[in-house]
């Protein structure tokens, strides 16, 4: 007796949650994901000393102070020389009788962070303020990209527990109770339903890892892309997940997997580099904001920048919906045509002629 579609994929999306999360890879790669959340954002500020610099003049030493430089003021010269050969400054800055009025003392090779601080430039209006450094952008950029990285390939479980059940011949109990479309519909789910729960965590957790990093002003910021980036992300997985499921339904053993697994692995590592390498290219990455495999890291990524508008995330949004649809019906089909064969790996044309 056959179980209804719907009861018979719920089924399956239990049993999938349940098999994996009481693997330890889950939780311990979930637990990696998180301390590397906090790790980028409180690392920099543990490890971001400013160089110490030594200064004959009490205006020489404020000028330095306000570059960011630790300034340890000393009486003349040759103090300050002292401190340069034992290295316990990276250089020394001393009166002199040039025009300048100063001179650079260093050990090996002239400390170019110190000559710039020391150079006077004019003031500068900005018509338009960035809202974050170059650094917090780049910093985010990376976040969002590593996140879709890491869940996208994460999606490789579906594929494993498909060639799993064939190798062991338990798909053929399964599918005398359960329609096979309802098998793929619940594997889906249930790994969609566990990614979804990750993400709603890290983006929890980020807000308190940018406050314990200092920051906190950053929030204001990431906050919106990040209400973007988690149904991007959602879509985006499902999208691949189903990718996954026809890669382990063509095959018969774990050993066979890697012959089906280069496309997908491609399109999961296709978002990460295209946005990673174009993130300073408005063109570029205003394209990917609209190709299905990549708009879920591209789009956020555009939004938190400022460079699109929210009638682009939603249009975005709306093509990621539907290339969904499409892509999860395809699957199923193929998924339907090759989970019965084994041998060997199925083609996909062979696949597809044995849905009909």
């Amino acid at each position: 007796m056959s179980i209804p579609f719907t009861a018979a994929a719920r089924l399956v999306a239990e049993r999938e949650v349940k098999v994996l999360v009481r693997t330890k890879g889950f939780w311990i790669g979930f637990a990696v994901v998180v301390l590397g959340l906090f790790a980028l954002t409180v690392l920099p500020k543990l490890f971001d000393t400013p160089d110490s610099v030594a200064a004959v003049g009490g205006d020489t030493a404020k000028v330095l102070t306000a570059a960011g430089f630790e300034v340890r003021e000393v009486a003349d010269r040759a103090e300050a020389e002292e401190l340069v050969r034992a290295d316990e400054v990276e250089a020394a800055v001393v009166p002199d009788g040039s025009s300048d009025g100063v001179r650079v003392v260093a050990l090996t090779e002239p400390p170019t962070d110190v000559l710039t601080a020391l150079v006077t430039t004019p003031p500068v209006d900005l018509l338009e303020p960035a809202d974050v450094s170059p650094g917090e952008r780049q910093l985010v950029i990376m976040v969002f990209a590593l996140v879709f990285l890491m869940f996208g390939m994460g999606g490789a479980a579906i594929a494993q527990s498909t060639v799993t059940e064939k190798q062991t011949r338990i798909v053929e109990i399964l599918v005398s109770t359960i329609p096979v479309r309802a098998m793929l519909a619940g594997k889906i789910a249930g790994h969609a339903l566990l990614t979804v729960g990750q993400v709603v965590v890290l983006a929890l957790v980020t807000p308190i890892a940018l406050r314990i990093g200092g920051q906190a002003e950053l929030l204001a910021v990431v906050a919106p892309a990040l209400g973007w980036f988690v149904p991007f992300m959602v879509f985006g997985f499902v999208l691949l997940a189903s990718v996954w499921a026809v890669a382990g339904s063509l095959v018969s053993r774990q050993e066979d997997l890697g012959s089906s697994m280069g496309l997908v692995v491609m399109l999961v590592m296709m978002p990460y580099f295209g946005v990673m390498f174009f993130s300073d290219n408005p063109t570029v990455l205003g394209v990917l904001s609209y190709v299905p495999f990549s708009s879920a890291v591209a789009m956020p990524v555009r939004v938190f920048t400022g460079s699109a508008a929210v009638w682009e995330g939603l249009l975005s949004l709306g093509v990621l919906a539907a290339s969904v649809v499409g892509v999860v019906l395809l699957a199923s089909r193929l998924y339907e045509g090759s989970l019965m064969r084994t041998g060997g790996k199925v083609s996909l044309a062979k696949a597809w002629a044995k849905a009909d």
